[in-house]
């Protein structure tokens, strides 16, 4: 089983303001920019840092949500985009509308690394304070970074190297400076519990249908008595906590090609694959409500012998090991 990769510290940058995310997470979720989108851009942070002349390894990113707004027309019912015509088009006339889902965040991203530079107490606030200003000229999920001179959103970083009492009570010191807000973590424990319920009832039912079924409220009449004209509609999702489906990687469609072998791919250098979405259920918890600090953290996993490129969160198997 894939284990979060050992690191040393943690490089907070709160209470960033992203205007104009992507809201579109895959082909079938929205709500919310894909853990690949912080997973890639803490890559492309890592390269640049280094390439500013850093010692930085970037191994996983945690990610907090403090505020959202998907930019959707508020309805009832049936909600839908808010779409624009941009830019014009070398005629003068309005480009056609392609369908483009929008959001603002208020988010932290909490990053796990490792590096000499940030052991030295005299050297450690300006290379947080340079990897801040590197993050602050990218884009995070397709949005803009937009400036805030608040104390609340003055990047730092904790040494999380310590074992035992002083490493907990750091991680506590860092719970706390992150809320209020939601941390997302994978719940893939809920998702095979579910198709087990769902096999007792039907052998042919599917990870497919046990996904579906998890993240919708599904109603039931509930007698009260042995009256059945009596009782009430409940749903099975009371006391299960705020579970949302989310892409979690992808698995390779196709064997993979050599680099430049095949035509308008995006990147000539890189070996290529055609791949697809691969789901799985998350849940956002307070940060307070996370044990250690692995719980947290994303990071990538590749398995080379099936094609599978996946994104993984230790909060079930840090739980797990705890309770042994």
């Amino acid at each position: 089983m894939p284990e979060c990769p050992y690191f040393e510290h943690v490089l907070v940058i709160p209470r960033l303001r992203v205007q104009n995310a992507n809201a579109i997470s895959s082909p079938l979720t929205h709500g919310f920019p894909a853990i690949s989108a912080f997973v890639g851009l803490m890559w492309n942070l890592e390269r640049q840092t280094r390439a500013a002349g850093l010692d930085m390894q970037f191994n996983a990113v945690g990610v907090v949500a403090h505020d959202i707004d998907e930019q959707v027309t508020d309805s009832r019912y049936v909600s839908a985009f808010r779409l624009t015509r941009n830019p014009v088009g070398k005629d003068g006339k309005t480009a056609a509308i392609v369908e483009e889902g929008r959001m603002h965040l208020d988010i932290s991203l909490v990053f796990a690394v490792q590096s000499q530079q940030l052991q030295d107490d005299v050297q450690a606030p300006s290379v947080v304070q340079k990897v801040a200003e590197l993050m602050a000229n990218m884009r995070i999920a397709g949005g803009s970074v937009l400036p805030s001179t608040t104390a609340r959103a003055r990047p730092y970083f904790m040494p999380l190297s310590t074992d035992g009492d002083a490493r907990e009570r750091l991680f506590r010191q860092l719970k706390m400076r992150l809320l209020p807000g939601f941390a997302l973590v994978e719940r893939q424990d809920l998702l095979d519990e579910r198709l087990q319920s769902l096999r007792e009832k039907d052998e042919s039912s599917t990870s497919l249908d046990a996904w579906l079924s998890l993240s919708r409220f599904n109603w039931r009449w509930q007698p009260e008595t042995d009256d059945a004209s009596k009782g009430s509609w409940q749903h099975d999702r009371k006391g299960a906590g705020w579970l949302v489906p989310i892409p979690v990687g992808y698995a390779g469609l196709s064997e993979l090609h050599p680099a430049g072998s095949v035509s308008n791919a995006r990147d000539a250098a890189t070996d290529f694959r055609f791949v697809e979405s691969v789901y799985g259920m998350g849940q956002w918890l307070g940060p307070h409500r996370l044990q250690e600090a692995q719980q947290l953290f994303w990071y990538a996993d590749y398995q080379a012998e099936s094609g599978l490129y996946r994104y993984r969160n230790d909060y079930i198997s840090a739980i797990s090991t705890t309770m042994e």
